[in-house]
């Protein structure tokens, strides 16, 4: 973020501005060169996308209220932990040039945001590297860029209200309701994308991070139309739907990306979905609740992109410590899902779709009628598409020996009450999923559709 031009004098106070935000750049300008390493310029591929990124991102920026807002800072946070403290500063200096060629705004703000941009992408690339220096999993490092994009995203901010605050009077805690706390939610969500493309990249390489080029864009556009639509209109309607898009849209392309990495879990959380809907329809809930059976089981696995490859397409039996990974995914879905407003009770059921009626499930160890009813649903329809999918790992069985299995576990497992609605709904109906294409999974996404459901309850 990056705020509008404010009004130019030659009072002491803007001099002592000035000064400072002088001191502040040159500061960081010798951290960068003294930060800096070759092997953070490689490859070069990741240096050029993420630069072409942060600094194009601009051309999509929007001015409201006060600050200007653009997408560059996703880059700058996916340089910061990619790559290094250098190539970051460099990226984010090379944004606010740019910017600055394009509007020629007055001396305190190109120099302030100059100090800003070169400031807190040097700090977030150092912390990272300092995090770094130590042995961690895909976990550890998807919560220090996790925490790393907070830290720099309140620095950010922090550096510009302080300096606007001296030039211009505006106070600190005015600052911080009127311009930080209304885009929270969508800073969130830049939050999760940012932690799932340097995850996908960890895991996979530069090849589908161009891909996922495309989706840093789209969630500029939807950002930026959330906020254009809180500036024409107060309409709390209008607001709803606009966030609802941005909010729906993000959780559908961390579904789309998961499928960039691994098809299978992603074809199989389509088939839950719609398996845990026609359940929930069957035993009578209403449509609200079969709408939050199938979003739980669209992102029941969502957790899975902590996995290392080593255990995602593992073609052996896993180890104990491979297990303890595999045991954490409910929990990391689950706090993935609940930083998205209104999406706590998909986050709950996440969280419980691996506990067991007996008690000895996982992560929490909860019994029976504790489990929340879509969980046990989600772990039926979850049970039965793991057994009878052509595409999973095991060789997949056929229904009626599927259904014998669903009976056998009823009780410990899985809820019996559960599993008679879904057999019943197997033998009344031809309930199947094709897991060999990408329709069934493109048509149980329903990205319009979810949009509009999610703005119309919102807005109730």
């Amino acid at each position: 973020m990056a705020y509008e031009p404010i009004r130019e004098d030659v009072s002491p106070v803007r001099r002592v501005v000035l000064a400072s935000q002088a001191v502040i750049l040159a500061v960081s300008l010798v951290g960068m060169v003294m930060a800096s390493r070759a092997a953070d310029w490689h490859p070069v591929g990741l240096v050029v996308l993420l630069g072409i990124l942060a600094v194009t991102s601009d051309a999509l920026a929007i001015d409201a209220r006060g600050q200007r807002l653009s997408g560059s800072f996703i880059a700058l946070v996916l340089a910061m932990a990619l790559l290094g403290p250098a190539p970051a500063c460099a990226m984010g200096l090379a944004a606010i040039l740019v910017d600055t060629a394009r509007s020629r705004p007055g001396t305190l703000y190109v120099l302030n945001n100059l100090a800003t941009y070169a400031a807190f992408p040097l700090v977030g690339g150092l912390l990272i590297r300092g995090i770094a220096a130590a042995p961690s999993t895909s976990i550890d490092f998807g919560l220090a860029v996790l925490a790393v994009f907070a830290t720099t995203n309140f620095l950010n901010f922090a550096l510009i209200a302080v300096a606007r605050r001296f030039a211009i009077g505006h106070s600190l805690a005015q600052q911080f309701r009127q311009i930080f706390l209304p885009v929270l939610p969508s800073e969130a969500l830049a939050a999760v994308l940012a932690v799932s493309i340097a995850l996908v990249y960890e895991s996979v390489g530069l090849a589908p991070l161009i891909a996922l080029a495309l989706v840093l864009f789209i969630f500029q556009v939807l950002t930026r139309e959330l906020l254009l639509s809180r500036v024409r209109a107060e309409e709390l309607e209008v607001r709803t739907e606009q966030l609802g898009a941005l909010q729906v849209g993000v959780l559908a392309t961390l579904i789309q990306t998961l499928a960039l990495r691994d098809k299978m879990t992603a074809r199989h959380s389509a088939a839950v979905a719609r398996y845990a809907k026609s359940i929930a329809e069957e035993m009578g809930l209403d449509e609200e609740q079969q709408d939050l059976a199938h979003t739980a089981g669209l992102l029941h696995d969502i957790g899975k992109f902590i996995f290392p490859d080593s255990i995602l397409f593992a073609d052996r039996k896993l180890t104990d410590e491979d297990w303890e990974i595999v045991k954490k995914h409910p929990a990391q879905g689950a706090r993935l899902v609940r930083r998205v407003d209104g999406y706590g009770p998909v986050a709950d059921i996440i969280l419980a779709h691996h506990e067991r009626m007996d008690g000895s499930g996982y992560p929490n160890g909860v019994p029976g009628e504790e489990i929340p009813l879509i969980s046990r649903m989600i772990s039926v329809a979850d049970t039965f598409d793991v057994m009878t999918a052509r595409d999973s790992y095991r060789k997949p069985v056929p229904r009626p020996e599927a259904i014998a299995e669903l009976r056998r576990v009823s009780g410990t497992q899985l809820d019996g009450t559960v599993v008679e609605a879904f057999v019943r709904l197997l033998e009344r109906k031809a309930l199947v999923f094709q897991h060999t294409s990408d329709a069934d999974f493109e048509r149980e996404l329903g990205f319009p559709a979810r949009v509009a459901r999610f703005a119309r309850r919102k807005a109730a």
